[in-house]
């Protein structure tokens, strides 16, 4: 079978036949319909991120899929089953509390393997096997949208952690700030939008006419290029606001959040940002975190129940949305259009963004007809 793979010593993605692969017990195999494409790809397919699987030359590509039930392997699942993969599996040497307890997510990197990520082949290929216990049920009214479940989940993790850090006291949200204007941080405002916050606000470094400006205000968010207006200054642009979510890896939005955050208010740190040393001033900010009660917390992957709620958040998506934010799905012989995405968020070089095409927001890959 054909799949989309990187290999060692080289930095773009190759279609190579890859033999298909056999279910192990418990274990189903599963007909890819199609294969989501985002910034940790771009970063994988650098070398900067990830790694290969042991003893392997090559890796196959892709962490968001969906896709349809090949062969059930006496699973509970049946053939023909829209079926979504969420990402992380054991490591090499066997399994850990981490799985066992149903919490892949909260594993540190050294305890899991991620697939298209991380010492795992993904799903960027005509047919992939995953335990069934991995899989998440997508209605087939979705089957085209299913690819994007895994982005979705990873927004709901970090949601309903940077919730739980607030527990301890009545915590009411209504104002929202997302760092960062690629796929990931406009689901996660729609996300918002789906919960009720009144005032939500997106930050970016794109000029207009542009269609994820057009998608933000079209939420009734409210656009903020960070050029003009820095994260730190924005509560005294707009306001300060109760969540923050960080989707850049732009180091430094970490710490600047703090300043944009109200009293009580919680910031999600999923961006990985490389290695940078500068200066902050710790001592101002520590008091600031103390005397106004805030908090921020850091998210990484999901499990099966974020998974489950993600199929929920998605179906509720107006149409539009979906339309809007998916701009390119390409066929297996037109795969390299949908890796010509190369700026994800607001913290890419200007090198980068000289190469990306600012029409393109969320692209995909098609292995087989839905």
């Amino acid at each position: 079978m054909e799949a989309i793979v990187v290999r060692r010593g080289e930095t773009s993605p190759t279609v190579a036949e890859v033999a298909r692969p056999d279910p192990e017990p418990g274990e189903v195999l599963v007909r890819t319909l199609r294969v989501g494409v985002d910034g940790t790809d771009h970063e994988v397919i650098a070398g900067s991120h990830g790694g290969f699987p042991e003893g392997e030359d090559h890796l196959v590509l892709g962490h968001e899929a969906v896709g349809v039930v090949a062969d059930a392997e006496g699973t509970a699942f049946e053939e023909g089953d829209v079926v979504a993969p969420t990402v992380r599996r054991p490591p090499v040497e066997g399994t850990n509390e981490y799985f066992e307890r149903g919490e892949p997510d909260m594993a540190p990197p050294e305890d899991c393997r991620e697939c298209g990520i991380d010492g795992a082949h993904g799903f960027m290929s005509e047919y992939f096997t995953a335990p069934a216990k991995s899989l998440v049920p997508v209605p087939e009214s979705l089957a085209e949208w299913g690819f994007l479940v895994e982005p979705v989940s990873i927004s709901q993790k970090a949601i309903e952690h940077a919730a739980a850090s607030r527990s301890a006291f009545d915590w009411n949200p209504e104002s929202g700030l997302v760092l960062g204007n690629g796929s990931l941080g406009l689901l996660t405002l729609a996300m918002l939008d789906q919960r009720g916050y009144d005032r939500t606000y997106c930050l970016g470094r794109r000029d207009r006419p542009d269609p994820t400006i057009d998608i933000i205000e079209k939420l009734g968010a409210t656009y903020v290029d960070s050029r003009q207006t820095p994260v730190s200054e924005i509560p005294d642009a707009h306001e300060a606001v109760d969540f923050v979510y960080e989707a850049t890896g732009y180091a430094r939005h970490a710490f600047e959040c703090i300043d944009a955050l109200a009293p009580g208010g919680v910031g999600a740190l999923l961006g990985v940002p490389e290695p940078w040393d500068f200066e902050i001033d710790g001592g101002r900010l520590h008091k600031e975190f103390v005397m106004n009660n805030k908090a921020l917390v850091g998210s990484v992957n999901s499990n099966v129940s974020h998974f489950e709620s993600a199929v929920e958040t998605l179906g509720a998506f107006p149409s539009w949305f979906l339309d809007d934010l998916v701009t390119g799905v390409h066929d297996l012989g037109d795969y390299e259009a949908a890796f010509a995405n190369t700026a994800e968020d607001d913290s890419a070089s200007a090198e980068t963004r000289s190469r990306h095409d600012e029409t393109t927001i969320k692209t995909a890959v098609q292995f087989n007809q839905i």
